[in-house]
């Protein structure tokens, strides 16, 4: 002690110092609560409670990251992740982390660059069942690649090309793009529907391109298969339908869902329509889209 010039007592006082509890890493305390914008404190037990209501409805499937955001908006709530983190694995909420596989490089068709809305879609079907009934419907999405949006859509008893082209139509109509000069290229696979004379003769009306993906590349039409899993994770697998109107009614709504509440992250943490109509407005900076 004497040769490092350090007090017997003040070393034996932190060799018998018993940790202290609640503290964080750093040592700091744990203050138990988060202020609002407007400085009121909120304790960490309201904001728990604010976690199980946002878990109860509309995010259900959100993890401790896009829950921060969600506090941050609708509770004027001034919380960063980690704290949100703790709460969550306090109550037992966290959602399971997906496991990460060993990738190996290797070459990938990338014949696009979409670096504005209305430059490519993406369509593919999905279908669903219907318990009470015994038999499957049909969901065919049309989804903008760069905002994300589910331009149009089609659900029923059955998809047919005429039923595909109507949602093409649809999603021109809604995009305002009969009129264009330059209009999207619509990427699909090689679905009966979209290899029928009765679509191609549809695009060459509409002035579209068309493109299919080769066989046994869901990768080149990455997207509308990212969606389709969401809905799949977030809707169908939710629920045990009865009736066609009750899967007509659950789809209906989560596809509104998604277009105008959802957080993606991607698109700096905005719903699909809120990034598409702010950017209609000014450009926001984001990642260019390779496909």
């Amino acid at each position: 002690m004497r040769l490092v010039r350090v007090a017997r007592s003040t070393y034996y006082y932190h060799k018998k110092e018993k940790p202290k509890e609640n503290v964080v890493s750093e040592g700091r305390p744990i203050p138990g609560y988060s202020l609002l914008l407007n400085g009121i404190k909120v304790s960490d037990k309201q904001i728990q409670e604010w976690l199980m209501e946002l878990i109860e409805g509309d995010g259900y499937a959100y993890g401790y990251r896009k829950l921060t955001v969600s506090l941050r908006r609708q509770y004027r709530l001034i919380i960063n992740k980690k704290k949100v983190y703790r709460l969550c694995k306090e109550l037992g909420i966290l959602r399971p982390q997906r496991q990460k596989r060993t990738s190996y490089p290797r070459k990938i068709a990338r014949n696009r660059l979409v670096t504005a809305s209305n430059q490519l879609f993406e369509t593919d079907i999905k279908y669903g069942y219907i318990t009470g009934e015994d038999r499957f419907f049909f969901i065919q999405s049309c989804l903008d690649v760069f905002d994300r949006s589910i331009v149009a859509y089609h659900i029923g008893l059955s998809c047919e090309a005429k039923d595909v082209i109507r949602t093409i139509q649809a999603a021109l109509f809604k995009r305002q793009l009969f009129d264009a000069e330059v209009k999207p290229v619509v990427r699909s696979d090689n679905g009966p529907q979209f290899i029928s004379h009765a679509f191609r003769q549809a695009c060459e009306q509409f002035k579209l391109e068309h493109e299919r993906i080769p066989p046994k590349t869901p990768n080149l039409n990455a997207h509308i298969e990212a969606f389709h899993r969401l809905l799949q994770d977030e809707c169908l697998s939710r629920f045990e339908f009865k009736t066609y109107g009750e899967a007509y009614e659950a789809v209906t709504e989560y596809i509104s869902f998604y277009n105008e509440r959802r957080i993606h992250s991607s698109l700096q943490d905005l719903s699909p329509n809120e990034f598409y109509l702010q950017n209609q407005k000014h450009l926001i900076l984001t990642s260019t889209v390779r496909v």
